[in-house]
């Protein structure tokens, strides 16, 4: 019986090992290994998707959210959607054919498996910097080359995911073979902000249509009109290429070695000006990007070249109107109680001429200063004051005036105590208020109201949509509620190179400040 036993023992073992082996092979998958194999599926068909080269890098969600409890991928939603521009991921049902994004600003999310090794055939947007497009590695011609994008896909891309701007194009206008100076420094607000604020997260921002439709590239850059400003005309002038924005600089010495844009839209000579409307960089902290741009030359070029490019070069300075716009007007911190307008006026002036010694210091030895423009004759304040015929706003622009005048005799003290230094204050005031004047011989048809903008003369909303402008920029003498068109930008160049429809430059025009001697 002993031995007996031991064999019906022994196969008994032996028959419970088999069926217990069988039935682990039976037993369904775990939720980890459907959402793996989900996720493959899902990886597969994505490849042929094209992803958008606007957005920094596709989204990925990590492998620890990819848990049993987790919704179906139909329910995943990309971590850069919006209400208004989302995509769903796919589901494990098979895509359809020929699936296109419906935007260029979306990115596509992929499922990480989280316990499959990684796909092969699939290229990590994590893997470049740059890398924007998920194309398969093994099958390179499946993929469709992204289609050029107009510049309404454009815009909104860009609107989609704001922090992320493109870079600005190169831009090479028509110059001479020799610049007839080293380089071009701008200081300022919106008036010369070629960009600054797209990298900002502020509501001062032209980096959407209609902006920059009239532009070399025919689409918007971050300049506040329908075409080029002031800065560009002046820079075509001195034989140089258009200069970028510091924010947008990728610190290579050869791109700011012509110059550099610092100007911030919304920035004013005191800190706080400009303030509700979000961030912006602030005259004090351009001057501190002035130094740290000669830091870099120094380092690249040496001390004594880089002095000498410095103090050859032209620095434009056109600052001051938020001060009143957005802050002394608004009555910002009960600000009119303790000082009156003149008093303000002062204020302003003791700041802006410190910071001009401080680019003297940093051998900063050629300046335009800029005076304030027009405001009361914005169609904001002609909106704002309820013009009956579009005639300016007197209170407004005597302070204004009162303000211009006392910066062109703080620019007298200035070359008097900065004997090597050459500074040329131009009274824009004057130079518009010819313009306005003088609006028939310029071939202005409209005075009074933007062109692009809304409610009574394009003054009560500022500038969102296409649909919002006119057709024909160049007939009007404002774009928008506070900006002139790219016509009056070229007029008011005009004269402060050369004084060529007026002399609004005082002691010197920019063509006679770079032939003289210190």
């Amino acid at each position: 019986m002993a031995p007996r036993f031991r064999s019906r023992f022994l196969l008994s073992f032996l028959l419970f090992c088999f069926l217990s082996s069988s039935l682990q092979e039976l037993r369904p998958p775990s939720a980890s290994i459907l959402d793996s194999s989900s996720a493959q599926y899902t990886s597969h068909h994505l490849s042929d998707l094209q992803s958008p080269s606007s957005s920094p890098s596709a989204g990925i969600l990590a492998p620890s959210s990819v848990a049993s409890t987790s919704p179906s991928l139909s329910e995943l939603q990309s971590p850069y959607s919006s209400p208004s521009a989302g995509i769903a991921a796919p589901s494990t049902s098979p895509p359809l054919p020929e699936f296109q994004p419906p935007s260029s600003s979306h990115s596509v999310d992929m499922i990480a498996p989280s316990t499959s090794p990684p796909l092969p055939e699939i290229q990590s947007p994590c893997s470049s910097p740059s890398a924007g497009i998920l194309a398969p590695s093994s099958t390179p011609s499946r993929s469709p080359a992204l289609p050029d994008l107009s510049p309404s896909e454009e815009t909104l891309a860009s609107s989609s995911v704001p922090s992320a701007s493109p870079p600005l194009p190169e831009l090479q206008p028509p110059s001479s073979s020799t610049p007839l100076v080293p380089a071009l420094f701008v200081l300022g607000d919106s008036t010369v902000d070629c960009g600054t604020n797209n990298y900002l997260g502020t509501l001062a921002r032209a980096d959407r249509p209609p902006y920059g439709r009239d532009f070399d590239t025919g689409r918007p850059t971050g300049r506040f009109s329908n075409g080029r400003i002031i800065v560009d005309y002046l820079a075509i002038r001195l034989g140089l290429p258009f200069v970028p924005p510091f924010l947008g600089w990728s610190g290579k010495i050869e791109d700011v070695i012509h110059g550099v844009n610092y100007a911030s839209a919304a920035a004013g000579i005191l800190f706080s000006s400009g303030s509700d409307m979000g961030q912006h960089i602030s005259l004090t902290q351009q001057i501190q990007q002035v130094s740290d741009t000669v830091q870099q030359l120094e380092l690249s070029l040496g001390e004594e070249a880089t002095a000498d490019l410095i103090s050859k070069s032209v620095f434009y300075v056109s600052i001051g109107s938020n001060d009143f716009i957005h802050y002394y007007m608004q009555n910002i911190s009960k600000v009119q109680l303790l000082y009156l307008p003149w008093e303000f006026n002062k204020l302003l002036l003791t700041t802006m001429k410190q910071e001009l010694k401080s680019l003297y210091n940093n051998n900063v030895r050629r300046i335009i200063l800029m005076g304030l423009p027009p405001i009361g004759c914005t169609p904001h304040y002609l909106w704002l004051y309820d013009s009956k015929n579009g005639e300016c706003v007197d209170a407004v622009n005597n302070v204004v005036i009162e303000f211009n005048y006392a910066m062109r005799y703080m620019v007298e003290e200035l070359n008097r105590e900065l004997s090597d230094a050459i500074l040329a204050f131009c009274d824009i005031f004057e130079g518009s208020m010819d313009i306005q004047t003088n609006s028939k011989l310029y071939g202005f048809q409209t005075i009074t109201d933007a062109c692009c903008g809304l409610g009574k003369y394009g003054g009560f909303i500022m500038c969102l949509l296409p649909e919002m402008a006119c057709n024909n920029a160049s007939s009007h003498i404002w774009w928008d509620e506070y900006h002139p068109t790219d016509a009056v930008n070229r007029i008011i160049a005009d004269n402060v190179w050369s004084s060529e429809h007026i002399s609004m430059c005082y002691p010197r025009n920019l063509q006679k400040m770079i032939k003289s001697e210190f």
